[in-house]
């Protein structure tokens, strides 16, 4: 089991995980390009590093929590970077959701430059969920690393699975977040639906405990979409992301996605309003420009095409 962590990226799931690492007794070292996220993590006990490479002496392993495919790649490969200075035992968990292929390719590039092996570890669950130590991890790697750090994994999640080689963790993750992006959009225009039509849209999820419908995003996002809470547990503009990726992974395996691509459409949308920032459940507000009344005829905003691509004004 690991006990000295490298750490790089504290962000909105990286910084929780940290605080939950140090409270259960491992010496954790963190790099963020954030001074006050490295402030942060210092007030809970983490000792802290200026760059990349300089969270690596001493570490077992060492974690990323990072936003993209790009800002991983930085991290090992850039200047001050960690495949300078990692050698084996140690092992890089890559906790990001990145591109699967480029993750594969980045694994290679890591053991030629170092020796040392890459497990991709994309995680569901949320910040709630990353300072709890109750994620759902799914892992790609090789099996003696899986092994050996399995005490690690358990210590932070509820629900770990070891999908297959390196790489495969994130097709897990494309496929959950296809299912977790076209959800976001159905509770939406359920409570609208509910609201238009004059019921209480807070009753919806009492209404069908225990049906089919019922479910985690159910009790959990849909409250905050009526309540219009958007405080970030997980920003907008990461899940149009992640869109990205799963309709890549789609079209190399040549899948047709309509589901998709209309959620890719409707968090385009979203962010091209400039409500990136806010939380997932700000999808809402696009519904909230339909017709005032229910059967009014209006249509949402949305862009046109059958393609996936990004539309002009996203952003990551």
């Amino acid at each position: 089991m690991a006990s000295t962590i490298g750490y790089v990226g504290a962000g909105l799931m990286g910084g929780p995980m940290v605080k939950w690492l140090v409270a259960h007794g491992f010496v954790v070292r963190v790099f963020d390009i954030s001074a006050e996220r490295r402030d942060d993590a210092a007030a809970a006990g983490a000792l802290t590093a200026l760059s990349p490479a300089a969270v690596v002496p001493g570490a077992d392993l060492v974690a990323l929590n990072l936003p993209t495919t790009q800002a991983v790649e930085s991290v090992v490969f850039g200047s001050n970077g960690l495949a300078q200075v990692m050698r084996p035992p140690c092992v890089l968990v890559d906790f990001s959701t990145i591109q699967v292929e480029q993750c594969r390719a980045f694994a290679q590039r890591l053991k030629d430059a170092s020796g040392c092996n890459w497990v991709d570890a994309p995680v569901s669950g949320g910040p709630v969920a990353a300072g709890n130590g109750t994620l759902t991890i799914m892992a790609g790697g090789d099996a003696a690393d899986i092994d050996r750090l399995r005490t690690f994994f358990d210590m932070i999640s509820a629900n770990f699975t070891h999908v297959g080689a390196t790489g495969d963790g994130l097709v897990a993750k494309m496929v959950a977040q296809l299912i977790v992006g076209c959800l976001h959009t159905v509770l939406a225009e359920a409570a609208r639906l509910a609201e238009l039509c004059g019921i209480d849209a807070k009753a919806i999820p009492a209404c069908v405990a225990g049906g089919h419908p019922d479910g985690v995003l159910l009790r959990q996002l849909y409250p905050r979409i009526v309540a219009r809470d958007f405080q970030p547990r997980a920003y907008a503009r990461q899940l149009l992301k992640d869109l990205r990726m799963v309709e890549a992974t789609a079209e190399a395996v040549g899948l047709r996605a309509p589901m998709l691509a209309q959620a890719h459409r409707i968090y385009a949308t979203l962010i091209d309003r400039g409500d990136g920032e806010l939380d997932t459940a700000a999808v809402i507000r696009l519904y909230e420009e339909t017709a005032s009344k229910f059967g009014g005829g209006s249509q949402m905003d949305m862009p046109s095409g059958g393609g996936l691509e990004a539309q002009p004004g996203t952003q990551e």
